[in-house]
């Protein structure tokens, strides 16, 4: 169990300023939460295969494909700096 000084050390750790109530509050939701871990930590999960997710997912992409843009001229001019026919960006690399 947590008490109301643990979640007042880690409010100083983490550097947040909690109100007395909200301590009282914290120290009771974060009570609930642990007992519910250790609820989860009784359980036999030995013939249960580990995984990340609770149901499978799967990415949907597509596939890319290079089309040139029409209005080149449309997306120099949005940009904030441009040099020419080119996107001027500041330097990122020292030669040093």
């Amino acid at each position: 169990m947590i008490d109301r000084e643990q979640v007042h050390k880690v409010a100083l750790l983490a550097r947040l300023e909690l109100t007395p109530e909200e301590e009282e509050q914290f120290t009771t939701q974060l009570g609930n939460i642990l007992d519910y871990v250790q609820q989860l930590g009784e359980l036999d999960v030995s013939n249960v295969a580990p995984t990340t997710r609770a149901i499978d997912v799967s990415n949907v992409t597509r596939e890319d494909k290079l089309q040139p843009y029409s209005d080149r001229e449309a997306i120099l001019n949005s940009a904030p700096e441009q040099e020419g026919e080119f996107f001027k960006v500041p330097k990122i690399m020292n030669v040093e």
